[in-house]
């Protein structure tokens, strides 16, 4: 199994698969990590990813497990989410180069052959495998994989050699520019969460403001570095060869706020964020899957930043992705197991595609959107309403099945956080799931549930336990290694649990 890519995406990819069985090569051409500022933290679902394989707090989560947030934005709309019943919108403070260094770490510790400057060159794919040409830093070799992932980002090469479309459009009339920036330090008062104005006016940290010349966002980061990030609609035009300076974002900033603010380069030691980008910028591919070749993350999905969801996108393309390779590798995958990779994942990307295009309209300037503003935001104070966007924002909108007939209501969503009794070992779900194995869970206490999936002990493992906190929305959960329920057992009967086993997870040992 090969990995082009050595990113987030590909490293956790890298791991997933080592967990279910399968050693990886990943081939990054970069000789040394990327350590440019990108994103600058995780926000939905693959918060609680992170916890089923005990990463949270070891990647600077707080507490013992994630917890949601008690607010959040859309479309520079505020989002009070502190009274949802079932908030699942968590998020996790990391800078990107950061989490990469992580993962990097974790990946190399599982034992995954990363090799670094590796460029893959050329692909071409038989009935039985692919072979890749590869340009390493001592020449050129030929390698044979039986299948092939690109995490290669979204100029992907991969993608190109396989001929896969990337349909969608490119919006040149909206720009964005972002800088790490020095301000005068008594300017900034984190604990009023404001800035103060040479003029003495005063304007909001931490979340986006709309004006009627376009939106901006002031995030201190550390001492003497504080982030700036500005969009402008049909801005001035500009030479997209031209590098990006100071004095542009000063100047964007000038424009869309209306007032200046003296921004200089930071003392402090770099990389630091200098850059300006095409905002609309969305596009999905056509197809995730080519044969024996796949994609997952920028290589399959590219979309506007806003509200940060590009990594929980690409990483959950990750975790689904790695146990179905491996499945398939090992020998007692189910036929239509790597189809529902694309079949999953891919109306997740045209979600984020979605609310990220609708929350860019809602910034956008003019008198009509000041209008739908108001009524959005009327609409945002009734509880279902919220929750319905919360939920499109975290990804926990999509649900997984292949059952024939209605679902229990827990199937194809991410698996609740339970507290359970094991005998005499106090324990959490999350934490029965750290092996990145399936997982039947019977909460009977009978074990009679349990005893119907004998036939799996190869690759489920079979916990009988009792759950503590909160009470158990089932009598028994079979989980899939990415974390979501594949089959929930209430009060009707367990005939079809042997069939949701085979459905996800082959046929029974004979």
């Amino acid at each position: 199994m090969t990995i082009v890519g050595g990113g987030p995406i590909g490293l956790l990819l890298a791991s997933e698969l080592v967990l279910a069985g399968v050693r990886p090569v990943v081939l990054e051409q970069l000789p040394e990590r990327n350590t440019a500022y990108k994103a600058n933290a995780l926000m939905g679902q693959v918060v609680r990813f992170l916890d089923l394989r005990g990463l949270y707090q070891s990647f600077g989560g707080r507490g013992d497990r994630p917890q949601p947030a008690p607010a959040f934005l859309f479309g520079a709309l505020l989002l009070n989410l502190s009274g949802l019943a079932d908030n699942p919108l968590y998020g996790l403070q990391i800078r990107q180069a950061r989490l990469e260094s992580l993962l990097e770490q974790r990946a190399l510790d599982l034992g995954v052959d990363l090799r670094r400057g590796h460029r893959m060159v050329e692909l071409r794919q038989d009935d039985e495998a692919v072979t890749v040409q590869v340009q390493g830093p001592d020449g050129g070799y030929e390698m044979r994989t039986r299948y092939l992932a690109g995490c290669d980002g979204a100029r992907s090469g991969v993608r190109k050699k396989i001929g896969v479309s990337f349909a969608g459009h490119t919006d040149p009339s909206v720009i964005s520019r972002a800088a790490h920036v020095a301000v005068p330090a008594a300017s900034i008062s984190t604990a009023t969460g404001e800035m103060v104005l040479p003029s003495g006016d005063r304007i909001g940290l931490y979340a986006w403001h709309r004006t009627e010349r376009g939106a901006y966002v002031v995030v201190p980061h550390e001492p003497g570095v504080v982030m700036v990030s500005v969009i402008e609609w049909d801005g001035p035009p500009l030479a997209a060869e031209a590098p990006v300076t100071m004095a542009e974002v000063r100047a964007s900033l000038h424009r869309v706020l209306g007032r200046d603010i003296p921004l200089s380069t930071p003392d402090t030691a770099g990389p630091h964020l200098l850059r300006r980008g095409y905002v609309t910028n969305t596009r999905i591919a056509d197809s995730y899957r080519h044969g024996r070749v796949f994609l997952a993350g920028d290589a399959a999905h590219v979309h506007p930043a806003v509200g940060a969801p590009g990594l929980n996108l690409g990483l959950q393309d990750a975790a689904n992705l790695g146990w179905k390779l491996a499945a398939q590798v090992r020998g007692w995958a189910p036929p239509k197991l790597l189809d529902s990779y694309q079949a999953e994942r891919r109306p997740a990307a045209e979600r984020v595609s979605m609310h990220t295009q609708a929350q860019l309209a809602l910034m956008s300037p003019g008198p009509a959107i000041t209008a739908l503003r108001q009524v959005v935001s009327e609409l945002l104070d009734i509880p279902a309403v919220t929750g319905q966007i919360t939920d499109l924002l975290a990804g926990s909108d999509i649900r997984y099945w292949m059952h024939p007939g209605t679902p229990h209501a827990l199937t194809g969503r991410f698996v609740p956080d339970l507290g359970l009794q094991t005998g005499t070992r106090t324990t959490r779900l999350a934490e029965l799931l750290r092996p990145g194995r399936p997982l039947l869970v019977d909460l009977t206490e009978s074990g009679d549930v349990a005893r119907l999936a004998d036939g799996w002990r190869d690759r489920v493992d079979l916990v009988t336990a009792r759950a503590t906190t909160p009470p158990a929305p089932a009598d028994a959960l079979l989980v899939r290694p990415d974390g979501y329920v594949a089959w929930a057992f209430g009060p009707d009967g367990t005939d079809d649990l042997p069939e949701a086993l085979a459905i996800w997870f082959g046929d029974p040992q004979a």
